[in-house]
């Protein structure tokens, strides 16, 4: 198996397989709300050239409705069931396909096919949003397999729902120096890797976002998540290459 994965910061992804170019939650703004980009240059135009976008929830920092209108006209952007009710905004990405999945979906992008499995995340668009929907992981099968764990907490059945992968692409840390429920850490993360045992991991959604004036508040939430997954993930799953690329950095896997 081979696939090229390159890490634009956060949970944004470009997944190259079988001649297909997927991309995982963009994000493209140096500023969101609170958050400001601390860690690598706001992505080039290139990073918003893909065959279809995989989004894991409606969360703004991974569905970002300026950076999908980056987007070019007839792009396939996968969303969680119930996204265009709760995110009226769609409605304006004219230009774009929009699929709605739910857990066990799968739809075929070229020679590729996307499954949407579980995550164990606050679906809603904001803390208090009327409408609920499902927060989603995503298996990329073609020449390898791959899994887009979007936000998620761990939980027992995650092998078992996502089944064999080549590679895993797991968050580690988040935008702030407290994670609550819902999400891994490095340690979580790493004991998901051993449940899960790809041959390589990607750890993402670290080192990118933090809150303005909170620079000197936990740094090390925000250096150190990547390094920390290697280190246990070198103890609980040692037969799993974990590659860290750099922003904007591309990296083989197979």
């Amino acid at each position: 198996m081979t696939v090229g994965i390159t890490w634009w910061g956060h949970a944004t992804c470009t997944v190259e397989d079988s001649g297909m170019r997927l991309l995982t939650d963009p994000l493209f703004a140096r500023r969101l709300a609170h958050l400001r980009r601390r860690a690598g240059a706001v992505p080039p135009a290139a990073a918003a050239v893909a065959d279809a976008v995989l989004v894991s929830h409606l969360h703004a920092d991974h569905l970002h409705l300026p950076s999908l209108a980056r987007l070019a006209p007839g792009t396939r952007v996968l969303v969680p069931r119930g996204a265009r009710r709760a995110v009226p905004g769609l409605a304006r990405l004219r230009g774009l396909r929009i699929t709605e999945v739910a857990p066990g979906d799968a739809v075929a992008v070229g020679a590729l096919e996307v499954r949407a499995v579980s995550a164990r995340h606050d679906g809603r668009r904001l803390p208090f949003g009327p409408h609920r929907c499902p927060a989603l992981g995503y298996v990329v099968a073609g020449e390898a397999r791959t899994y887009f764990a979007g936000d998620t907490g761990l939980f027992d059945a995650m092998a078992d729902e996502v089944g064999p992968v080549d590679l895993a692409l797991l968050p580690v840390g988040g935008w702030g120096p407290f994670l609550g429920p819902g999400h891994l850490d490095a340690g979580a993360a790493a004991r998901a890797l051993a449940a899960l045992g790809p041959a390589a991991a990607v750890p993402v959604h670290y080192g990118t976002y933090w809150p303005v004036g909170l620079d000197a508040v936990r740094p090390h939430e925000f250096h150190a998540p990547g390094e920390e997954f290697a280190r246990q993930a070198g103890l609980l799953a040692p037969t799993v290459e974990v590659h860290r690329p750099g922003h904007g950095e591309r990296v083989v896997a197979g």
